[in-house]
């Protein structure tokens, strides 16, 4: 199938401007895996026109050497987009996303500072901040995020109804490997015994009685732990394994 691999924003709003029918858009920081094929796979199902944005940005890391070490394999990831049936791909530079040098942006002054955010200062302000523009870019009918990175998912869809823009955010499920990992482009960075060890992580989360509980178990274990909290029906976690940063969610 065609795809059209599109670098320049100005380039872009034009074809924007020609497209017809309800457009779906599923926005990544490349390094594609099944679970972004998952979404790609909705969009394409749901939507006449599919759209994904493959932009590392640098405003959601507070860790340089984060930034330095995230996997970009953009071959790849079209050659994914290619089988999945996506339409366009849009993949900009720094430059053209913030002209302003980042002097704009959005900011959520009570659940971005909590689980995440207290570990990760400025990270959600950089999120919300991508997330809004490239939703101005695209203007989508709907918009697609897995439900692993939760608090980003309810921020996102929190921001989308408060500035009143007529996109619905549509959360996917989390894909797991055979051993219950969470999918997810750090994984690669695991070192093998900790890669062995990792899927603990989801098993705990499931069994422990109390947040409690998991928290001590999963120190028992080897992993550092940033947070494990029960918030409504989710059990919310964050983990360190190594120099990776672990994140995860499981329905209570």
């Amino acid at each position: 199938m065609k795809i059209e691999l599109i670098r320049d924003l100005q380039q872009w709003q034009k074809v924007r401007q020609s497209l017809k029918g309800e457009v779906g858009f599923v926005p990544t920081m490349g390094a594609l895996h099944t679970g972004h094929a998952s979404l790609l796979k909705r969009a394409r199902e749901e939507n006449d026109v599919v759209i994904l944005s493959i932009y590392v940005n640098p405003t959601q890391f507070n860790d340089p050497k984060d930034l330095e070490k995230y996997p970009q394999t953009l071959e790849a990831d079209l050659e994914v987009a290619r089988q999945h049936g996506v339409d366009y791909v849009i993949a900009p530079t720094y430059a053209q996303i913030y002209p302003d040098g980042y002097r704009f942006k959005v900011t959520e002054n009570q659940f971005s500072n909590e689980l995440c955010g207290a570990h990760r200062p400025g990270h959600f302000d950089g999120v919300l901040t991508v997330v809004m523009k490239l939703f101005n870019l695209v203007r989508p009918m709907r918009a697609y995020f897995g439900e692993k990175d939760f608090q980003q998912l309810s921020l996102i869809r929190d921001m989308a109804k408060t500035f009143f823009m007529d996109i619905d955010v549509v959360p996917c499920p989390t894909l797991r490997e055979a051993d219950g990992l969470a999918m997810s482009s750090r994984n690669v960075h695991l070192a093998p015994s900790d890669r062995t060890k990792a899927p603990r992580f989801h098993d705990v989360l499931v069994s422990a009685k109390s947040t409690e509980e998991a928290r001590d178990r999963l120190q028992r274990e080897g992993f550092v732990v940033d947070y494990v909290e029960d918030r409504e029906n989710r059990r919310l976690s964050a983990v360190k394994l190594g120099n990776v940063r672990l994140i995860d969610n499981v329905e209570r």
